[in-house]
């Protein structure tokens, strides 16, 4: 009898409610911000917004670095890859000669029945294990052993090469799923500032810009004032200092040139720049080759102490070393500080000091 009695009817206030109010609770948890995706922000104040954009853009600063030594990265393994394919059709067409050779002397001597050597080794779907057999041998004889022994050298210095191409390409398609992981994190990052910075009035956009922006800007004019020789600049403690050398000075100049340029992820001039890429341009208008991120940057050179800074050190920042600036004297340092900001003149206790190097 058990089996046909009716099943029992969910009442309006039993389970149905309580499902419906778990429901209700989860929407509410992603309104309030409980999973931490696409919930409604409580009104943040001006000062809040900038210390979250501070930070977004610091850490879409760092995913730039890593884009830019992955990119760098892929440039040379996309260059390797052509060098050795390059290098292997043209063994390849010298391996051809070759091989027309054999089969032209082998024919020559012996057409006595069966296929045309020379079309065996052409139509060979192993080159090596035909050149190796007896026959081949005997049909050659050891007058052409030499000419045999190339051949086969040239295959496998082909084998090589192609070997060597396919690991390239594996490394290349690698460095560019890299690159897009992060592009997508850097306009991710970079997406989400501009979401917070527009929710703020022009009023209070000014403002930030006044407190940032500006006060380096006035600084820094003060600054590009004391530069009354190539290679002089004011320096902590005392009233000039000249830059360590010519070079130095040229890279200070070239910084100050380019004040007001833009600042665009992975640009390194010479309209536009990212950090890295100032600094990196800064030297390569002085002659001086420096690898293209702020982590190799740190490592192109002397390391110096904040204490015996000079105009032309690579300053950085941050623990993970995501950002360089160029020392200009007084504590200032040039900068591409962000997409909000351009190239300027900002003291270099903007942001936590990690270190600095002298380059020459």
């Amino acid at each position: 009898m058990a089996a046909h009695r009716k099943p029992r009817q969910r009442s309006a206030g039993g389970t149905t409610v309580r499902t419906a109010a778990t429901v209700a609770l989860a929407g509410a948890a992603t309104a309030t911000g409980f999973d931490g995706i696409g919930h409604a922000e409580p009104d943040l104040t001006p000062a809040q917004v900038k210390a979250k954009v501070d930070r977004l853009y610091q850490e879409a600063e760092a995913a730039t670095e890593k884009y830019n030594g992955a990119k760098e990265k892929a440039e040379a393994a996309e260059s390797r890859l052509k060098s050795l394919r390059d290098q292997a059709a043209r063994k390849t067409d010298k391996l051809n000669s070759a091989r027309d050779a054999l089969g032209s002397m082998a024919a020559a001597h012996y057409r006595e029945g069966g296929l045309d050597p020379a079309v065996q080794l052409a139509l060979s779907e192993d080159p090596e294990r035909y050149l190796d057999s007896a026959e081949f041998i005997d049909r050659v004889g050891t007058r052409q052993a030499a000419s045999v022994a190339d051949v086969r050298k040239q295959l496998r210095e082909i084998g090589k090469l192609r070997g060597a191409a396919r690991i390239e390409l594996t490394a290349l398609k690698s460095r560019q799923a890299e690159l897009q992981q992060h592009k997508k994190t850097i306009t991710g990052k970079l997406g989400e500032a501009n979401r917070l910075l527009s929710r703020l009035s022009a009023e209070e956009r000014a403002q930030l810009d006044d407190s940032t922006g500006a006060r380096a800007t006035r600084s820094g004019s003060g600054e590009r004032a004391g530069l009354t020789a190539p290679g002089a600049a004011t320096a902590p403690g005392s009233a000039t200092a000249e830059a360590p050398n010519s070079r130095a000075a040229q890279a200070v100049a070239y910084a100050y040139q380019k004040l007001g340029s833009p600042y665009v992820w992975g640009a390194t001039g010479p309209n536009a720049f990212d950090c890295s890429g100032l600094t990196q341009a800064a030297y390569r208008a002085a002659g001086v080759s420096l690898p293209r991120t702020t982590y190799a940057q740190i490592g192109a050179g002397r390391r110096v102490s904040r204490s015996e800074l000079l105009p032309g050190d690579l300053v950085f920042f941050y623990s993970g070393i995501s950002h360089v600036g160029i020392y200009v004297g007084n504590g200032q340092m040039i900068h591409a500080p962000n997409p909000s900001a351009p190239v300027r003149v900002a003291p270099i206790t903007e942001m936590p000091f990690a270190g600095a190097t002298r380059v020459v």
